[in-house]
């Protein structure tokens, strides 16, 4: 009697192979893209921090907000490929700057004012209930 050795593997064992490794890309990929959004998060946050303190550096040189935001002074609009940068608010008191997502980070919209009052106004489904003052920097509404 002679015994044959198998030699590669079955049609069974392929299709259990392939269906865990998708059930992992399942779980994987959504937790991965939540990850790379949340590591974009601070560009807009730091971005905003800073130009509240420029912003407070213009006030203290022209006593008034007014006429911020714009290059060529003490407070520039920062450049960010995944924020664009705001300040729909200037009056002699009082602003508002805002980093507004785009591309991948639509739907985050950022608020700072000279308060300094910290919001989030806008965050995709998920991210939490908003508008609240408080930047939100995770999933599910923490800040």
């Amino acid at each position: 009697m002679r015994f044959y050795t198998q030699r590669g593997i079955t049609l069974i064992e392929l299709m259990v192979a392939v269906a865990i490794v998708g059930i992992l890309g399942s779980i994987a990929l959504p937790a991965y893209r939540d990850y790379v959004t949340r590591g974009r998060i601070p560009q807009a946050t730091n971005n905003l921090a800073t130009l509240r303190v420029q912003l407070e550096q213009f006030f203290q040189d022209n006593r008034t907000y007014v006429g911020a935001c714009v290059a060529n002074t003490v407070a520039p609009l920062p450049v960010n490929d995944d924020f664009e940068y705001s300040c729909p608010t200037l009056t002699a008191n009082t602003f508002v700057a805002r980093a507004t997502g785009r591309g991948p980070m639509t739907g985050f919209t950022y608020e700072i004012t000279e308060a300094p009052v910290r919001r989030t106004t806008a965050a995709p489904s998920g991210w939490g209930t908003v508008p609240v003052d408080c930047w939100i920097t995770k999933k599910g509404g923490s800040c």
